[in-house]
């Protein structure tokens, strides 16, 4: 007899609305017995059939809804969730570099695939998924015809599903360096070592964005594989890309290569440590880009992000000449989009700079957020001149 979940009264409003999670403590009793990992229904208190989806006695998400309709075979949704969720990314004209599957936004719970080029780059959080890996894979296939498949669960969070993290190839071939094209520019990818799963993806459009403002200096702070640094390089005269690891200024390099750049320069360095050191020698730039990665991973850390965002960012607003730009970015999904505006407001009375607010910008559409569930919508990107 397979589970039946019975929520408490009242915990059903927000399910129905379109949240994806059931959370151990909104369920009343268990009904049945199954394998941790199949496919559960999800009740009303009354018996009033809500959804099904997968259940993990091991993790704080109880269920992850798959199911709405009643429909019992699992696997033959994924498939048609991956077909549709590629199907939707081809209508907004996305073809080489795009994020094909947005896990619970796609309606396919704890799956991430990103395309880059004939490969495809996969996560898998939730031990649903876990245990249909052969059933994705061969939708993948089917879908993509993709040269090869490589698996880059290697992240934390999976340990909350009782999993371990893993890495490997799930299909094909798969070299160290994949080449693509985004907003016209040619890049390689590493989905092996690579941030991620490769590279970030979310800021495809926050990075063409960044040519209407680039101009003279441009530093380029936590850069990656330098997509804001060649974006800005079209437009700039001389472009600064800073990062902690010598992985990534190595890709950066070789981006700035495959695309004739001679006028972007790569330093190794922490970003907070740098910028003191530029602020002491009275360096300036006309635009500077911060795009660090997630200061609080969890909630008990917001505020410390907060702290951490405002240092660095009042720093940076001290090095933007007058008339020049900041562009300013905030992964944390922790940190709302109204918390980190008046973080920049504070920022800027720090620094003693008059600023103004050109722009505020979120993820790429092939990252679609949910108002059901807000954990989706993450990334914030503001664009700010400076005055004076």
């Amino acid at each position: 007899m397979s589970y039946t979940i019975y929520l408490k009264k009242g915990k059903q409003h927000r399910i129905i609305n379109g949240r994806p999670w059931v959370y151990a403590n909104e369920t009343a009793r268990i009904v049945g017995k199954d394998k941790n990992g199949a496919l559960a229904k999800v009740c009303t208190f009354d018996g009033d059939y809500v959804g099904s989806g997968f259940i993990n006695h091991a993790s704080k998400i109880l269920v992850r809804i798959l199911i709405r309709d009643g429909r019992e075979d699992a696997d033959n949704v994924i498939a048609e969730r991956i077909h549709l969720a590629n199907q939707r990314r081809k209508e907004l004209g996305y073809d080489n570099c795009y994020r094909a599957i947005f896990a619970e936004a796609d309606g396919l719970p704890g799956l991430v695939a990103d395309k880059y080029g004939d490969y495809l780059s996969v996560q898998i959080l939730s031990l649903g998924m876990y245990l249909r890996k052969k059933i994705i894979v061969d939708a993948l296939v089917k879908e993509f015809a993709p040269k090869g498949i490589y698996e880059r669960s290697d992240v934390s969070v999976r340990t909350k599903e009782g999993l371990p993290e893993e890495t490997g190839v799930l299909y094909g071939e798969v070299p160290d360096w994949i080449p693509v094209t985004e907003n016209g520019l040619k890049m390689v990818v590493n989905v092996r070592n690579g941030q991620k799963t490769g590279y970030f993806l979310d800021q495809k459009e926050n990075r063409l964005a960044l040519r209407r403002y680039a101009k003279g200096e441009v530093l380029d702070c936590f850069c990656n594989s330098g997509g804001f640094a060649l974006n800005a390089a079209m437009k700039a005269a001389r472009v600064t890309a800073v990062d902690a690891s010598e992985l990534a200024l190595q890709n950066v390099r070789l981006n700035a290569e495959l695309n004739g750049f001679t006028n972007i320069e790569t330093v190794c360095a922490d970003v907070f440590e740098l910028l003191r050191a530029y602020r002491k020698e009275a360096r300036t730039f006309d635009c500077i880009v911060l795009d660090p990665p997630a200061f609080a991973k969890t909630a008990n850390e917001t505020q410390d992000a907060l702290r951490g965002y405002t240092d660095i960012n009042s720093l940076a607003l001290k090095l933007v000449k007058s008339g020049g730009y900041l562009i300013s970015c905030s992964c944390s999904h922790f940190v709302s989009q109204p918390a980190f505006e008046k973080m920049l407001a504070e920022a800027a009375l720090r620094s003693g700079k008059q600023v103004q607010c050109l722009e505020v910008r979120s993820q790429s559409p092939d990252h679609p957020t949910l108002f059901a569930a807000d954990e989706t919508h993450y990334l914030k990107c503001f664009v700010l001149r400076v005055c004076n």
